[in-house]
């Protein structure tokens, strides 16, 4: 007769075997590789040294959806593009939670959505911005492009007179994609979407190539352009292919891959622009009337699958770039600086890049670049435009989910 107390040993003794006869789970899969995640900002300040003295660095505004491009106001105040699609303003250093309303639809997608903003030269008089922005296609969202909106803002809660000034002959990436040469990237990337107004008040507008190089070297499309427009989207007559068969007449210069930087040289007047390159091979170029840079046939990087370039440098017929990187750095907005708050800079060129640092380069007295330092890396942000108050400091945002302006003084 069996006890309970045997029957109770047994059926222990039976789960105990069956656990060591039984295999065990297999363990969950390992999470796959990606970038780590950004760090965390923080509420500053934060002091750093340089080898032009120190900087302090403090928050104006938190709380920001990867804002993309700064632009100040007569009074200080400042507007703030997010990546997302909204419209910010900065009042006396205080970011109003409510984004104006009245901007266009924007295909935010991949690194698409909400790029540059511009006043008007005469903004004091006609209350005139513009932005750029990824439109979307009518039929198929992805099919998308770059466009300039144009409208009017009186400071109130809402844009008027909203229009497209140029839509771009750049649409793409609906499925199914076309087959595309050495390894490009996805079309929710590589948009440009930088402007400049000159001191004649033309709009220059950045048309990144869509990673789909190909089309790039054709002028019949506006793939990898710098445009030059008047303030209203007419086409100055002047461009360098008006009447050209074959060519686009909006465009001032070819063969960019994604440029993300633009600003006039305060004492000389030249435009300069950054971009990407492939696998290294990111840029500064002087830009001309009329030249070819060289993408997707000239570059100083490596294409993503090793294919190599055509060429590299000295190619009959392209510009070269003045500066360029390899490694890749991934440069932001441009600007030289010529202020007197930081007097070891002047006449610097000052970058914020996407690797978390400013770049500052110094020139010799022939213009050439003589040495870079990279500076602020210790915040561990993507860094994207900069520009100068008018109180004379510097601000720059943060590429980041929960991005920033930040401010740049002089430290102690």
């Amino acid at each position: 007769m069996i006890t309970l107390a045997t029957a109770t040993a047994l059926m222990s003794y039976a789960a105990a075997s069956l656990a060591q006869t039984t295999p065990a789970a297999p363990p969950p899969p390992a999470p796959r590789a990606g970038p780590p995640p950004p760090a965390a900002l923080g509420d500053g300040p934060w002091d750093f040294a340089t080898e032009k003295g120190k900087l302090h660095v403090t928050v104006v505004a938190k709380g920001l959806d990867h804002p993309w491009a700064i632009a100040f106001l007569p009074n200080g105040d400042m507007l703030v593009t997010e990546r997302v699609g909204r419209l910010r303003v900065i009042r006396k250093g205080v970011l109003d939670p409510n984004p104006i309303a009245g901007t266009p639809d924007v295909e935010a997608e991949g690194i698409g959505g909400m790029f540059d903003i511009a006043l008007h030269p005469k903004f004091a008089k006609n209350h005139m911005i513009y932005i750029a922005y990824a439109k979307p296609g009518q039929v198929a969202r992805q099919q998308s492009t770059l466009a300039v909106m144009r409208a009017r803002w009186d400071g109130g809660a809402t844009l008027s007179d909203v229009q497209d000034i140029f839509v771009a002959d750049a649409w793409y990436g609906a499925a199914p994609l076309p087959k595309r040469c050495c390894g490009q990237g996805p079309s929710t990337g590589s948009h440009g979407g930088r402007l400049a107004f000159d001191r004649e008040g033309y709009l220059y507008i950045t048309s990144g190539d869509r990673n789909y190089g190909e089309r790039v070297q054709d002028p019949s499309n506006d793939f990898g352009k710098i445009i030059r427009l008047y303030d209203n989207g007419g086409i100055p007559q002047d461009n360098p292919f008006v009447g050209k068969p074959g060519y686009r007449p909006e465009i001032w210069t070819i063969g960019h891959r994604n440029p993300l930087g633009l600003v006039f040289h305060p004492v000389t007047h030249q435009l300069w622009e950054s971009e990407f390159g492939p696998r290294g091979g990111d840029e500064v170029n002087i830009i001309k009337k009329g030249r070819n840079y060289g993408w997707i046939d000239v570059t100083q990087g490596a294409h993503y699958n090793g294919e190599p370039a055509k060429g590299t440098k000295n190619v009959p017929g392209m510009e070269d770039p003045i500066l360029t990187w390899a490694p890749s750095i991934n440069p932001g907005n441009l600007f030289f600086y010529e202020g007197s708050k930081f007097p070891g800079w002047k006449g610097n060129l000052l970058m914020p890049d996407l690797t978390h640092t400013v770049l500052r380069v110094t020139f010799d007295a022939k213009g050439q670049p003589i040495a870079q330092e990279r500076m602020m890396g210790d915040l561990k942000q993507r860094l994207r435009d900069i520009k100068m108050g008018p109180d004379g400091f510097l601000y720059i945002t943060t590429d980041e989910k929960n991005g920033a302006v930040l401010r740049i003084e002089p430290g102690k």
